[in-house]
Formats: structure tokens, C-alpha cells, sequence
């Protein structure tokens, strides 16, 4: 049997922990030795200084020796945090199991007023479900997540689930990728650097593609030449100065060139390494393998052509050392060689980079789905209905971002233009109902397990109207917001088939305008033929079921025993009867 996800992230936690100490204790020792190794070179130099050829002879060894311990180091380094990254990601997951998530991503910024459910159903904002899944290293990842929660697409649907399938058992390669996305802090968006590449128009001519090594040849050439004393030093003055004037004509267009790709450096090395992750895998399910096949290209790798560039940029990024740009221009001409290599590599890739961002953003957001997957074994990935009159049978359906010890389950089974009206007292949990319903339809669409023992269904888009509020910049009443969103849902359902949801609509207006209002909203909504259930506490409208016999009456109920209150939160059949909010206003002292 494997191990439960907290049992796994445990043992991982204690792995890293590990070698966390292991790597300290390693830098400890680099960092011992290259003191030493240091003070012995200077203590050499000192004693041999009068056998110059000997003293330069071991300042050069044992600085030889300081710079290769040095790069040791900082291999160890970045190892380092690598590792303290995968202990914190454990770390984290282990919170997010016991329901501590809400100092992560709220993901706030892609609620839409016009949208058909965000708004309603605790999919984004504090303790919600974006809050809970998100584990996206990219900013364009974590906008494919937020898409993919907000795209209400039903097509297929087994596909989706496949691939959660597939990357939910693979937690290690996950928190892998994860971490590589997560140790570059990028500085540009990525939309940004789509752009500027495919707007970019190169500036530096042709010829460079030769005359630099031309030019470091004849330098080289100069330079021994001059060691064997047939020249004399002014020949490498004057040479340096023509090398140093070549590459003042061209200064500018250089600065310009690399003020924007010095600022995208990081994210191409980044992106080179998650492709090369992406590369490596053999995945099975149909759609992790076309998305991997979006990265293929005839001879090199995707991932070798980002090192590849990355690599330019880096050379490129050498100039920043003043002494060494000075010499290296002057001989080589260093920036207008890595700047025409850039401008290759742009002009010949520029096109289809874009597909290797989104193949990194779809990894990067469907990573997240494996990991709520992998989080989550208790829950059922939902069969797709062959009968098209089933809309949901569910068994034990449930919240899935409560605690186990806290969520009560119900039955809950609709079909096709079925409408459930459902009545119930104060609290007794007819709006956790609605959202628990229409939480699950969406996890559902998106390929994800949902909560409950059982779920049967057939794909369907979600549309709801719960928490309408009034407007003070666009100057709506809550009574005109709640009409616009009524008029949104109706407009909509006239294009194609949803899944309706509504909470206590027209709240805005008086009891009388509330009750006909509510029928004659109900009534045209089964006349075109809709499926969905609204929750009331207006008990007039389940009186509807005696002339429309689509619609069933459900509720929740509340009982008062020795005067104190108790909900069993169970979705039953009928109309509720009592209700509580004269006895709640006289407890609590209100009146």
C-alpha cells in the first residue's frame, strides 16, 4: 500500500532535513579550506620572494586551487537552495492538509463581475479553492491555473482526468519541477518578452558574424608577435583603439539590445531547465504527450536552444565588469559578437517561442491539479454519464476545502430539466449546499476528483447568481445588480445548456414584488427547459411543484430541543416548516 500524502511529505521533511545538514556542513568545510588555501598561497608568495619564478609559480597554483574551490562552493550553494526549497515545499503541504493555507495566493485578481460562477463559489479570494490548489512557479502558470478554474469548458473531460491521473503519482518529479520554477524570481512577464521578440528588428549588420573572430585572430596574432619582441607595444595601442572605436559606432543599438535581454536572462535559463524536465519524462496520458510534442523540433532540443541563448545573454552580461569589457572590446569585439549571436537566435526562433511558454504554463498549472490530486486520495474521479437525462447522481457528496472531522456529506441526484427548489431555516446549510454542488461541477470539468463516494454526471457549464452586491463606482443598487445578473444568466442559457444555481434571488426589492417576481423568474427558467435548484426562504414558490412538475421541493432543517438549537445540515425532501429567525433574535437577546 503506498503512503498516505502526509506519511510521503514526513518522510520527505526528514530526508531533506537530512541533507540540508549534510550541505551545511559541506560549506563549512569549502569555506575552511578556501581560507586556508588562501592565507598558504599569500604565506608562499611571502616566503619565495626571492625566487620570483617559484613564488609566481605557487601563487598561481594556489590561486588555481581558491577560484576551483570557490566554484565548488557555489555548486554547493545553489544545491543548497534547492534543497531548503523542497524541505519548505513539504513543509508547506503538510499546513495545507490540516486546512492552514490562507497566507498563500488568493488569487483574487481573476474574479470578473460578468463571469458565470467566480463570484459565488469560494473559487477564488481567502480560504478558497485557488488558495488551496495553486502550486504554480510561473506567473503564466499560475495564469493557466486560474484559466483552466474559470474556462466552464465540458470538453474532454477523461482527458483532463487522465493527466491529473498521471501527474498525481508522480510527486517527486512534481515538487522537482516546482522548484525549479521557484528558485528564479523572474523580472519581466512573460507577455512582455513575447513582444519584444517578435517585434524585435535586428540592428547589428551581418558582417559580424565573422569579424569579430577576424579581429580576436589579429589580436592574438599582435599579442605574440609583441611577446617575441619583432613589435613594438604601439601596434596593440593603435589595434585596440580601431577595435574600441568599431564597437563605439555600434554602442548604442548594443545598450538598447541588451537593456531589454539582460532583464530576461534568468527567465530563460529557468525555462531551459523546465523544458529539459518536461524533455526527460515519458509521459503516457494523451494529453501531457501533446503538450510534450509542442516542444519538439528537428534537431536540437527546445531546452538546448534556451541554455543556448541563455547562455549568449550571460557572455553578453560580462560587459558589466568594466576592465574586462574595456580589454575585451578593444581585441575581441566582444558585445557586437554575443549581440549578433543574440539577433540570430531571435530571428530564427522568434515564432514559435511563444508555444514553448505556453507547454511550460500548461506543466506549471496542471502540476497543481496533481498535487490537489495526489492530496486528495480519498476523492473520486467522476464517471461521464452515458444516459444524457443524468445530470449528477452522487453519493456522500461533500465540501472538499473542510476538514474531514467537519463535513457532513448528502446524496444529491438530478436530471436533465429537473428544478429544486430547497427551503430551509437560518444556518441549517442551504448555502454550503449550493456552493458545495457547484464546487464540485467545476472541479469536475476541470479533471479533477471531487468529493464524494461516488459522482456520475454529464459535463455541464456552471451559471449562478449567490452573492450579488451593489455597486458604488458604477452607481447599481444591489437591487439593479441582482437584475443585471438575473438578465445575464437568462441571456446566457439562451446560447447553450447550463447548470443553474441561485441563492435567495430579488433580495433587493419588497416581500410582494420578492414572491411574484421569484415564481415568474422560476417559471420561465423551467420553460426553457434549465436545470438547476434555488435556495428560498420564500415558501410560496414551493407551491410551483403542484402546477410544473419539474420542479421537486427540498430543505434543511433546524430543531429547538431544551431550547437551544441544532442543525443535522441533511438535504431531505419536502418543504421546511421551521424556521428560526424569531428564536435566534430572542436568544441572543435582540428583542
Amino acid at each position: 500500500m503506498s503512503k498516505s500524502p502526509i506519511d510521503f511529505y514526513q518522510s520527505q521533511i526528514t530526508t531533506y532535513k537530512a541533507e540540508l545538514s549534510a550541505i551545511k556542513k559541506k560549506l563549512f568545510f569549502f569555506g575552511l579550506m578556501r581560507l586556508s588555501i588562501f592565507l598558504l598561497s599569500i604565506l608562499a608568495i611571502f616566503l619565495l620572494r626571492d625566487q620570483v619564478n617559484i613564488a609566481v609559480i605557487s601563487g598561481v597554483v594556489g590561486f588555481s586551487a581558491f577560484f576551483f574551490v570557490v566554484s565548488k562552493n557555489s555548486v554547493v550553494r545553489i544545491e543548497k537552495r534547492r534543497i531548503e526549497k523542497l524541505l519548505e515545499l513539504n513543509e508547506l503541504e503538510v499546513r495545507v492538509l490540516n486546512r492552514d493555507f490562507e497566507d498563500l495566493d488568493t488569487g483574487e485578481d481573476f474574479v470578473g463581475e460578468e463571469h458565470y460562477y467566480n463570484q459565488d463559489i469560494d473559487l477564488f479570494g481567502r480560504g478558497s479553492i485557488f488558495q488551496y490548489v495553486n502550486r504554480s512557479s510561473t506567473t503564466q502558470g499560475r495564469r493557466r491555473l486560474a484559466a483552466l478554474l474559470n474556462s466552464n469548458s465540458i470538453d474532454a473531460v477523461e482527458s483532463k482526468q487522465e493527466a491529473v491521473k498521471e501527474l498525481s503519482e508522480m510527486p517527486k518529479w512534481r515538487q522537482n519541477f516546482q522548484t525549479i520554477g521557484s528558485l528564479v524570481d523572474s523580472k519581466i512577464e512573460n507577455t512582455t518578452i513575447l513582444d519584444w521578440l517578435t517585434q524585435y528588428r535586428s540592428a547589428i549588420p551581418s558582417l559580424f558574424k565573422f569579424l569579430p573572430l577576424i579581429v580576436s585572430l589579429i589580436s592574438i596574432g599582435l599579442m605574440v608577435v609583441f611577446g617575441f619582441g619583432l613589435i613594438s607595444i604601439n601596434y596593440l595601442y593603435v589595434w585596440f583603439f580601431v577595435g574600441v572605436g568599431i564597437t563605439a559606432a555600434y554602442l548604442k543599438k548594443i545598450n538598447a539590445l541588451y537593456g531589454s535581454a539582460s532583464q530576461m536572462t534568468d527567465t530563460f535559463a529557468q525555462y531551459a531547465k523546465l523544458l529539459s524536465e518536461i524533455e526527460a519524462q515519458a509521459f503516457k496520458s494523451e494529453l501531457l504527450q501533446e503538450q510534450q510534442a509542442k516542444i519538439k523540433t528537428e534537431g536540437k532540443k527546445a531546452s538546448a536552444i534556451f541554455k543556448a541563448l541563455s547562455k549568449e545573454l550571460n557572455s553578453l552580461d560580462q560587459r558589466n565588469n568594466f576592465l574586462f569589457a574595456i580589454m575585451a572590446n578593444g581585441f575581441f569585439l566582444w558585445d557586437l559578437r554575443y549581440s549578433h549571436r543574440i539577433e540570430l537566435w531571435i530571428n530564427k526562433y522568434q515564432l514559435v517561442t511563444h508555444q514553448w511558454f505556453e507547454t511550460i504554463a500548461d506543466f506549471d498549472a496542471y502540476n497543481s491539479l496533481g498535487n490537489y490530486g495526489f492530496n486528495n486520495p480519498s476523492h473520486i474521479y467522476p464517471t461521464i454519464s452515458t444516459d444524457k437525462n443524468v445530470i449528477v447522481i452522487s453519493k456522500d457528496l461533500g465540501h472538499p476545502l473542510l476538514k474531514d472531522a467537519q463535513r457532513i456529506t448528502n446524496d444529491f441526484s438530478i436530471k436533465r430539466e429537473d428544478f429544486f427548489i430547497i427551503t430551509g431555516a437560518n444556518m441549517a446549510g442551504k448555502s454550503t449546499f449550493l456552493r458545495t454542488v457547484a464546487l464540485n461541477l467545476v472541479l469536475s470539468n476541470v479533471g479533477l476528483p471531487v468529493c464524494a463516494k461516488s459522482f456520475e454526471y454529464t459535463p455541464i457549464k456552471l451559471i449562478s447568481s449567490m452573492r450579488t452586491s451593489d455597486s458604488l463606482v458604477n452607481d447599481e443598487s444591489y437591487f439593479f445588480s441582482e437584475l443585471k445578473r438575473l438578465k445575464f444568466i437568462v441571456d446566457q442559457i439562451k446560447l447553450d445548456e447550463y447548470f443553474i444555481i441561485l441563492d435567495e434571488i430579488l433580495k433587493g426589492t419588497n416581500s410582494k414584488d420578492k414572491q411574484e417576481g421569484s415564481q415568474k423568474f422560476v417559471e420561465k427558467l423551467v420553460g426553457t427547459n434549465s436545470t438547476g435548484i434555488i435556495a428560498t426562504h420564500d415558501l410560496s414558490l414551493c407551491e410551483l411543484s403542484k402546477t410544473l412538475p419539474q420542479i421537486e421541493n427540498h430543505y434543511f432543517d433546524a430543531e429547538i430541543v431544551d431550547d437551544e438549537l441544532y442543525f443535522d445540515y441533511r438535504f431531505k425532501d419536502g418543504i421546511c416548516k421551521n424556521m428560526n429567525a424569531s428564536f435566534l433574535l430572542r436568544k441572543m437577546e435582540i428583542v
